[in-house]
């Protein structure tokens, strides 16, 4: 089985951590958004991806080649942001009508990956939300198949929104659709996009069923990063009490710490992730995500996203902070 996902996203909502660091790697409950989505498709056994790269995308094409080194990984670089469906449509050769399975790079779910592998046809993930007019939408008739397929409605006759995982039976459908709408792009806003394409099918006689997912879990934002990173510890358990023994620290779980963290005479937790090789001391942090590589001297951070590269001194603060940046709140 294959698998197609596209992380070409500049992430902006984020900013400005993702001015270096690619939305896909920003770490979460001690791992990536972007392992996290791949090591869901290699349980389900998934043994060839693309990766569809564009801003920093050597940022993901060396952490994707290093982290798996005995997967069949293809980069694939989009050079012209014209859209979900164009990063899809680059794939067209290396699909080569077979089955494909496409994961937005800055998705993250719980749901049956091998059943919707194994499950015959196409398949899209749904999950019923309380405003879909921010979302592509699913109408279904009464037997639970696809009628219809809106991106972001006005007036949504559906709550089932699409959350990012498809698989595709007949790619070579998919595809005569992509190329259809990337030949109408100069006369619409410039974009093509794969919930057009998709409703393209329905409309040409594919047969899509849909798959409720239990959890869905929002990385666009600071505060909705935190919350799914709390929810994910909380599932996951994390390392911070078991694995290190730092000195004059207090670990409150969960906590997850990578390795080569020096932490002292500190307080960490709950909910706090910590990227690899950072320090901190004589500070206290919860419900935050701290970058790899930072410092963090007498400081009392919580709810904060810190990048990478950081050097923190001073006090009491709520903060979001990029990467490569020293603060002295003294």
């Amino acid at each position: 089985m294959k698998a197609i996902i596209p992380v070409a996203g500049a992430g902006t909502k984020l900013r400005p951590h993702t001015y270096t660091q690619p939305k896909a790697l920003i770490p979460l409950a001690g791992k990536t958004v972007l392992s996290i989505i791949m090591d869901q498709l290699i349980e389900a056994g998934v043994n060839q991806m693309v990766l569809v790269v564009g801003y920093l995308g050597d940022k993901i094409t060396d952490y994707a080649k290093s982290h798996y080194p005995d997967l069949e990984i293809t980069i694939i670089h989009q050079n012209e942001r014209k859209g979900l469906g164009h990063a899809v449509y680059l794939c067209k050769e290396w699909v080569n009508n077979d089955e494909v399975i496409i994961a937005l790079g800055d998705t993250i779910c719980e749901y049956p990956v091998v059943e919707m592998v194994k499950q015959e046809g196409s398949v899209l993930c749904v999950k019923k939300v309380d405003d879909p007019r921010d979302f592509g939408v699913a109408e279904t008739d009464e037997a639970g198949m696809v009628t219809k397929l809106v991106e972001k409605p006005h007036i949504p006759k559906t709550n089932n929104a699409l959350v990012g995982i498809y698989k595709i039976a007949e790619t070579s459908q998919l595809f005569d659709c992509l190329e259809q709408l990337l030949q109408a792009v100069p006369k619409m806003d410039g974009e093509c996009g794969l919930t057009s394409a998709l409703d393209c099918m329905v409309h040409g006689g594919t047969r899509f069923t849909t798959m409720k997912v239990s959890n869905w879990f929002d990385c666009g934002k600071m505060e909705t990063l935190l919350e799914s990173n709390a929810t994910l510890l909380k599932k996951w358990g994390g390392n911070g009490s078991d694995q290190h023994n730092f000195e004059n620290t207090i670990i409150i779980p969960p906590v997850s710490v990578a390795p080569g963290c020096t932490i002292q005479h500190a307080i960490i937790g709950p909910n706090v992730t910590i990227g690899e090789k950072t320090i901190i001391d004589y500070s206290v942090v919860k419900n935050s995500i701290i970058g790899s590589f930072s410092k963090l001297y007498d400081v009392v951070l919580h709810d904060s996203l810190i990048g990478s590269d950081t050097v923190i001194k001073g006090e009491t603060r709520t903060l979001n902070i990029g990467d490569n940046t020293e603060i002295d709140l003294g």
